[in-house]
């Protein structure tokens, strides 16, 4: 592999990069400095260049390998690579505790110390970790009403009831600050989520909906709602790698996963984004390739990453000075 400069390879910030990949079937290497994949086409074979300096993540699902030299490339352009199942939900990578991706963060000596010192000032307290947790929610609600009452949505067929959202996201708005600690908050985050997946479903007449757990749904809906919430996890990733957050250090979901932070991160952005391309693309008789596309040009429009990157600098920097 030629040698190339780590800093020719970031001269994309990661909260500007536009590719996220989900390779399946196929195996990654270099080839003349590049790191491509390569798909077997009959008796030849196809070599498909992947811009690694504009790439935030990689998800290798079924039947697909990695060579050491292009995880040696990529770990030099700062992309994260995580395993999984078929069209994206992890199916055979897994824990004591959950279903997860694998993810493999490039390692590097020098990353940013300042978000992770202001983070660590406040984490080990419960009343500030609860503090942060919280406004994490606001920053999710918020993003929410930018998004759901936006016009591009109802041109999709997403016909939601204004007033009903808004009432609702406004009543979990004023009961946030009463929260105790986690357990109360993350009840009403999941009593929020059933609230989001009812409008969903009503707003492009799906019918009845149950959200099923990860992996298990044989619905449209429930499979794209997999599919997509893991893309988000790779901005979530993405996110806490770029600012040196370790994953274990979450806020609100670190009672039972290891990899908490991430769930976290992506909490500011899939019900926002995810959910209701989700609905939508299930109405529409999507497949995974076109409901994927739709996501990430969705992350890209909207500056997902940009939002959970700024999000959790806020955070860190607001909670940890508050100590």
């Amino acid at each position: 592999m030629q040698d190339i400069s780590p800093s020719d390879l970031k001269t994309i910030l990661h909260s500007k990069r536009a590719n996220i990949y989900y390779l399946e079937h196929c195996r990654v290497l270099t080839n003349g400095g590049r790191v491509e994949y390569l798909t077997d086409a009959g008796k030849d074979s196809l070599y498909w260049n992947i811009p690694i300096a504009n790439t935030t993540t990689i998800l290798l699902g079924t039947g697909t390998s990695i060579t050491q030299a292009a995880m040696r490339g990529l770990a030099k352009a700062g992309v994260l690579v995580g395993f999984c199942g078929g069209g994206g939900t992890p199916l055979f990578s897994a824990n004591e505790f959950d279903f997860e991706v694998s993810w493999f963060s490039p390692q590097s000596e020098y990353r940013p110390t300042e978000y992770l010192q202001s983070w660590v000032k406040f984490w080990f307290d419960d009343s500030l970790r609860l503090e942060a947790a919280k406004a994490l929610q606001l920053k999710r609600l918020n993003f929410i009403r930018s998004h759901w009452f936006h016009q591009e949505l109802s041109a999709d067929g997403f016909l939601i009831d204004h007033a009903e959202l808004k009432y609702t996201l406004d009543k979990f708005c004023d009961d946030l600050p009463l929260a105790q600690d986690t357990t109360q908050l993350l009840t009403m985050e999941a009593r929020l989520s059933k609230l989001l997946f009812r409008f969903a479903a009503r707003a492009v007449s799906y019918g009845g909906f149950v959200r099923s757990k990860r992996g298990q749904g044989s619905d449209p809906a429930n499979r794209f709602l997999d599919h997509g919430n893991y893309l988000a996890y790779g901005l979530g990733a993405t996110g806490t790698w770029v600012l040196g957050l370790p994953h274990g250090l979450a806020v609100l979901h670190g009672k039972t996963r290891r990899g908490g932070l991430v769930f976290d991160a992506a909490d500011l952005v899939k019900d926002s984004l995810v959910l209701p391309l989700a609905f939508i693309s299930a109405v529409r008789g999507d497949d995974e390739s076109d409901f994927r596309q739709a996501c990430i040009r969705s992350f890209v429009k909207h500056d997902a990453l940009d939002f959970i990157i700024d999000s959790l600098k806020e955070i860190a920097l607001t909670t940890g000075g508050a100590k």
